[in-house]
């Protein structure tokens, strides 16, 4: 069942006056809104895990940017929907003030659903209203906060899905979200494809809208190596479970042969045994490990661990830039509304390295720190992304809950080391 999205938003979009902008603000909130309408509203409110947030407050906090950053500084006779909503609603803006605490966002059993959507209605009026004035003229000027809202909100998006399968795993009725299509396709034979070193460029360039971590462009030095034409996949992650992957220390980082242990995983997050048969829990409820479908739910330190068992490594952020080149944006997205990887298939693409984007999230071996004369942005704004630089991996690509519009070349997400509940998978890397 695909999700119904006209046409999403477009990073490479020329926004030029209000109505565009009017336009791609109404696309983005209703398809944040089609992707709750299965939802009963009981599921709306359970905060499975400190790391993940009730859809609920997913819906109330993308509002609460639009309010904060757009409307109170731009319109004058704008009023809060609530005033606590300002604190109940903020992530992680130190600077814009107080904030209730991330690990207790499941106890908000008020404001209700009906409430958040009343919010969500009355900052879309005003947004509207602040759009509307602008409809036949130049841009308004919060428009690059607008923007800039509108792609924090897709984030949020894929944040839903991920937060919403996460709660699901964790009842023993293993409700459905969605239906999915079956399983159609087939992987080619693993391969490798060649890449000379020298110097390189990486980072975003041009005026297309691009997050500020992801500048300055600049040069990098790459030594020689390869890149696995397509992500791994079920099939050869179990044969590393077979061959005791997650019992042999000598393959595994000193943290993260400790995590294993306090956290006793023996296979990715989401699996389990019925009958000596792998099952996975997906958003169209429990399914057959499919063996070509490339496995997802890995931390960072699983990744790496495979990669020492196959004789590989996984690539850094510049080798993946650098080798996706001109490649097209083909993979499985929100959009598609699958929420589940699927086997690459060569007709998918037009290069020789498949499934750069869509599907799963890849992770590589760089520390997310800042690109050399990185400046995060002005205000409160600058803790969009700088603040995080401590601690967390990149990952490159996109996922099955990705929206397409969202993916990039030069999108730099990042998690710490342990994350498994993002559809984050594996692609590997080489010395030439």
């Amino acid at each position: 069942m695909a999700l119904h999205v006209e046409k999403p938003v477009r990073a490479e979009d020329r926004l030029q006056d209000g109505a565009s902008l009017a336009a791609a603000y109404e696309r983005v909130r209703r398809c944040t809104e089609a992707l709750c309408e299965p939802l009963a509203t009981e599921d709306y409110v359970i905060q499975s895990m400190p790391d993940a947030s009730p859809v609920k407050w997913h819906l109330a906090h993308t509002s609460w940017f639009f309010e904060t950053f757009v409307l109170l500084p731009n319109v004058v006779r704008y009023r809060p929907f609530h005033l606590e909503f300002g604190s109940l609603f903020n992530s992680y803006y130190n600077s814009v003030g107080a904030r209730w605490p991330r690990t207790q966002r499941g106890l908000l059993s008020r404001p209700t659903v009906a409430d958040v959507y009343r919010y969500r209605a009355h900052v879309d009026e005003s947004m509207h209203a602040l759009l509307q004035t602008e409809r036949s003229g130049q841009l308004p000027a919060p428009a690059g906060t607008i923007v800039l809202g509108l792609n924090h909100e897709q984030q949020h998006q894929e944040l839903i899905l991920t937060d919403l399968k996460h709660v699901l795993a964790g009842n023993p009725l293993r409700p459905v979200y969605r239906e999915m299509a079956p399983e159609q396709g087939d992987s080619p034979g693993l391969g490798w494809v060649a890449f000379p070193g020298g110097i390189v460029e990486i980072g975003h360039e041009g005026c297309s809208f691009a997050f500020d971590n992801e500048s300055p462009r600049h040069k990098v030095y790459l030594q020689a190596f390869r890149l696995a034409n397509r992500l791994v996949t079920n099939a050869e992650f179990i044969a590393f479970i077979d061959d005791k992957g997650y019992e042999r220390p000598e393959l595994w980082l000193s943290e993260g042969w400790a995590v294993r242990q306090t956290k006793e995983w023996s296979a990715p997050l989401y699996w389990e045994k019925a009958e000596g048969e792998w099952q996975v829990m997906t958003l169209g409820g429990v399914k057959p490990v499919h063996p070509r479908e490339p496995v997802c739910h890995l931390s960072f330190y699983e990744a790496d661990a495979f990669a020492r068992w196959a004789g590989a490594r996984l690539p850094t952020e510049a080798e993946w830039e650098h080798a996706v080149g001109p490649a097209k944006l083909a993979g499985h997205f929100l959009e598609g509304g699958r929420f589940h990887p699927a086997a690459a298939a060569a007709e998918d693409d037009d290069g020789p390295i498949l499934k750069m984007f869509g599907d799963v999230w890849q992770w590589t071996a760089s520390p997310y720190v800042g690109y050399p004369g990185y400046r995060p942005m002005e205000g409160a704004l600058g803790e969009y992304n700088g603040k995080f630089m401590c601690n967390q991996l990149v990952l490159r690509g996109a996922s099955c809950a990705t929206p397409r519009s969202h993916a990039r070349r030069t999108y730099r997400n990042f998690f710490p080391p342990d994350a498994r509940w993002q559809f984050a998978g594996i692609r590997l890397a080489q010395d030439s």
